[in-house]
C-alpha cells in the first residue's frame, strides 16, 4: 500500500479535485437520464402504452453508459495514485498515512482547502480528528536530505 506525506498529498489535490468533479458530473448527468427514462417508463404503464421513439431510448441509454464509464475511470485513475475514493457524491477522500509506525487515513472532503483531518482505519470519517504536529514534523523530516 501506498503511503503519503501531508505535503505529498496536499500537493495531489488539484489533480483528485478534478477528477473528482468529473466522476461526479458523470454520475448526476447519468442519473437525470435514469430518471427521465424511469417518468417516460411510468408515463407509458399509466396510459397503458404509448408510441416510443426506440432510437431516442437506445441513445439515452448508450449516453448513460458513457456517463457510468466517464466515473469508473475517474475513480480508478484515483484509484491508481494510491487514493481511496470513500463516497463520489461528497467528495471524500483518505489517503493512507505512517505516523508513529501505524498506518492512519489522512481525510479529505470536497470543498476543503487543505487536509486538516485524519482518522483511524477502525474509526473511519466519524473519528476523524485534527492534524497534529505528527504529521508536519514527518513531513519535514521525510524532505531533508540524507
Amino acid at each position: 500500500m501506498k503511503t503519503f506525506t501531508i505535503d505529498e498529498a496536499q500537493s495531489l489535490l488539484p489533480l483528485l479535485e478534478s477528477l473528482l468533479k468529473r466522476a461526479i458530473e458523470g454520475k448526476r448527468a447519468a442519473q437525470e437520464i435514469e430518471s427521465q427514462l424511469s417518468e417516460l417508463g411510468r408515463r407509458i404503464y399509466l396510459a397503458g402504452g404509448m408510441r416510443v421513439n426506440v432510437a431516442d431510448v437506445g441513445r439515452q441509454r448508450t449516453e448513460i453508459e458513457a456517463h457510468q464509464e466517464t466515473v469508473r475511470e475517474s475513480i480508478a485513475e484515483i484509484d491508481a495514485i494510491g487514493v481511496q475514493v470513500k463516497d463520489v457524491d461528497t467528495g471524500l477522500l483518505d489517503f493512507p498515512c505512517r505516523v508513529d509506525e501505524q498506518v492512519v487515513l489522512l481525510c479529505w472532503r470536497m470543498g476543503e482547502t487543505t487536509i486538516e483531518y485524519w482518522h483511524t482505519i477502525e474509526d473511519g470519517f466519524k473519528g476523524r480528528q485534527p492534524v497534529d504536529e505528527r504529521f508536519r514534523r514527518r513531513s519535514n523530516s521525510s524532505n531533508r536530505p540524507n
